[in-house]
């Protein structure tokens, strides 16, 4: 049987990364909902509306999945990593302190009235309290970011006690929360989820579009989505390439992990595709010569650290697992910046919603940014290895004592089927709203479409 460490982390691996299909989709629907109701506002037109009660719904079933999703993680700290939580304790609870306070809260409160002000409260109020949803879930993610961020790059505090009994405690909280990765991580995170919404939108509105189904309301979501998507995909480019540098910077060793750069210090190429064999410490594939150098130091001919110059003790032990999941995570990228491009492009040409096999796409490419930002994750955290807070607390320091394998497995085995219990009810209840589609007002149609919908933005 594998040892309580390998369990524990296949547990918490599990546990999050199930909760963070959730999360991305309801900050990247909440921009979009913003959007929509915006439109109503200004242009008076029913369609808008109705698209945007449409969506509230769904938020709120992928709020409620992420909420009781969450909760999970927040009791494997004390049950699993009892030193890690020891250790901490200071730095993370005061993060997700705030989180509770300056955003879940908010963003609970005001949910109320997104759902339920509808014609009870003046519109403006209403709109306001879906900017304040959106909001609260965006400030949501940014403390989980900085308390995450901390642990790659601690800063704002001191070691108290000695061995497993110290503890980090906070000196500076700001120099905490400003850490030197927090920005630039929280910034690739908060796109990565801006494009899981948005697809997620044009997803359902390609559906309905292949479907000949609410077309009119189906062209103003993709619309919607197409916006949000295109934007956060070119950004996209910009926060990776910062993202990749801090990582340069402060955590070499994942940096190499991630392009399978083993020389201690000599030129690095840049992968497109490849394998990496760690034992021979040998990575062949199509690559870019002297391509890592120049994005990381802006020279083909720079030298970059690679793995060899950390002992092996401390660096990462799965390399090709975590070059291939960064790996992953690029190509959809770019496979993301060329889908919504081409949109525009066919968009701008009044032919967009003409071609069904590129709507056949859309209404599966929902599942590209769910994957990268699982990949994503993984290549961040398993990069990490074996810390897991950095060069302070390793992994294996970090468990709780007196947890056993057989108790993981069987708690593992527990979650496994009520996490597939849960999913398979949210796929249910999606798929119920989205068959019903929205709810449009009794009208004469051809009348309705002409006033509600021939000014919908190209």
């Amino acid at each position: 049987m594998p040892s309580v460490e390998i369990l524990s982390r296949i547990q918490f691996a599990f546990t999050i990364a199930f909760h963070y299909i959730y999360p991305p989709l309801s900050i990247g629907l909440g921009v979009c909902l913003v959007i929509m109701e915006g439109l109503y506002l200004k242009t008076g037109r029913q369609v808008y509306k109705e698209i945007t009660k449409f969506w509230i719904k769904i938020f709120a079933l992928i709020f409620g999945i992420g909420v009781a999703t969450g909760i999970v993680m927040e009791f494997e700290f004390g049950t699993n990593w009892a030193t890690y939580s020891h250790y901490v304790g200071d730095i993370f609870g005061s993060a997700l302190a705030a989180e509770g306070i300056f955003a879940f809260a908010m963003e609970s409160a005001f949910l109320g009235v997104l759902l339920f002000g509808w014609d009870r409260v003046h519109k403006a109020v209403h709109y306001f309290s879906t900017i304040m949803v959106a909001l609260g879930s965006i400030f949501s993610a940014l403390w989980i970011v900085i308390a995450n961020s901390w642990q790659q790059t601690p800063a704002g505090y001191k070691i108290e006690g000695h061995d497993l009994g110290a503890r980090a405690v906070v000196t500076d909280f700001w120099a905490m929360v400003n850490n030197p990765s927090s920005a630039d991580r929280f910034a690739h995170v908060i796109i990565g989820a801006f494009l899981a919404g948005s697809f997620m939108v044009m997803s359902v509105a390609a559906w309905y579009i292949l479907k000949r189904r609410f077309e009119q309301h189906a062209q103003a979501m993709f619309k919607v989505g197409l916006s949000v998507a295109v934007i956060a995909a070119l950004l996209q480019l910009f926060t990776g390439h910062r993202s990749a540098h801090y990582v340069s910077k402060y955590q070499p060793a994942k940096l190499a992990a991630m392009e399978g750069h083993y020389d201690s210090l000599a030129v690095a190429d840049m992968y497109l595709v490849g394998w990496v064999n760690n034992k021979t410490q040998t990575t062949t594939g199509i690559k870019i010569p002297g391509g890592l150098s120049f994005l990381t130091h802006g020279s083909f001919s720079t030298p970059v650290e690679g793995l060899r110059a950390t002992p092996e003790k401390d660096r990462p032990g799965a390399v090709n697992f975590v070059f291939q999941t960064y790996h992953i995570m690029i190509s959809i990228g770019m496979i993301l910046i060329g889908l919504t491009l081409l949109a525009v492009f066919l968009l701008w040409k009044k032919k967009l919603f003409n071609q069904r096999w590129l709507m056949v796409i859309f209404a599966w490419a929902v599942l590209l940014p769910q994957i990268a930002n699982q990949v994503g994750w993984y290549a961040a955290e398993v990069g990490r290895q074996p810390w897991v807070v950095y060069k302070l607390l390793r992994t294996s320091d970090a468990l709780s004592k007196k947890v056993t394998a057989d108790q993981v497995v069987f708690s593992l085995v527990l979650f496994t089927l009520v996490y597939m219990l849960l999913f398979a009810l949210f796929l249910y209840l999606l798929n119920r709203k989205i068959q019903h589609g929205p709810d449009i007002q009794e009208h004469d149609n051809d009348q309705y479409y002409k006033d509600n919908l021939t000014d919908i933005p190209a």
